[in-house]
């Protein structure tokens, strides 16, 4: 009996189909779109976030700012100390401060990703530090039964700190990128083209 020798194509190509070919038509369409949604994405990400923590830094040169956070600052194990020091006023603007800080450094992310990273990193201790203050301030609602139900005024503000230590630890980790990107071009830059 003759032996059957099986063969090996590389190239399947010539199986396809013209039907076959559409499919992948529509799915480079949708590629290309997720790709811009995703650039699209990742700016209103990080700029989203410099434009809210210089938002909310920037209202701390208010006197209303300093006495609206000061309940939360007062009960906080983490910084209260600062009211022994300063008055309220002089230490909620210490905090914008560093705040409009944080802002800048992670909006710096194109020309200077070693900066942005301690800026986003800046960013999660201060995310880190605001959800603690669900735990350390009165703010559970009693008339709900108290945890888990948020009341309207502390747990509602602070809860959406939650998406902003997300967007932080996302900037942190887009810039450390850029910076490792950054020195593995200057190795070698001749494999990364023009």
């Amino acid at each position: 009996m003759p032996e059957i020798k099986a063969r090996k194509f590389t190239d399947t190509s010539y199986f396809q189909t013209a039907a076959h070919t559409v499919p992948t038509r529509t799915t480079n369409v949708w590629a290309v779109r997720a790709a811009q949604i995703d650039t699209i994405g990742r700016a209103f990400l990080r700029y989203g976030l410099v434009v809210a923590i210089g938002w909310i830094a920037a209202m701390k040169a208010t006197l209303y700012e300093a006495n609206g956070i000061q309940p939360l600052i007062a009960n906080s194990p983490f910084i209260s100390w600062g009211y022994s020091i300063w008055s309220v006023h002089h230490f909620t603007m210490i905090i914008g401060a560093t705040e409009m800080t944080i802002a800048t450094l992670i909006a710096l992310r194109h020309w200077f990703p070693k900066a942005s990273a301690v800026g986003s990193l800046g960013a999660v201790f201060m995310f880190l530090t605001t959800l603690s203050f669900i735990i350390t301030t009165p703010g559970w609602e009693p008339s709900l039964g108290g945890f888990p139900a948020i009341s309207l005024g502390v747990g509602e503000f602070l809860i959406k700190d939650l998406v902003l230590l997300g967007a932080a630890l996302w900037t942190l980790a887009d810039s450390l990128k850029a910076v490792s990107a950054s020195h593995e071009f200057s190795r070698n830059p001749v494999n990364h083209g023009d």
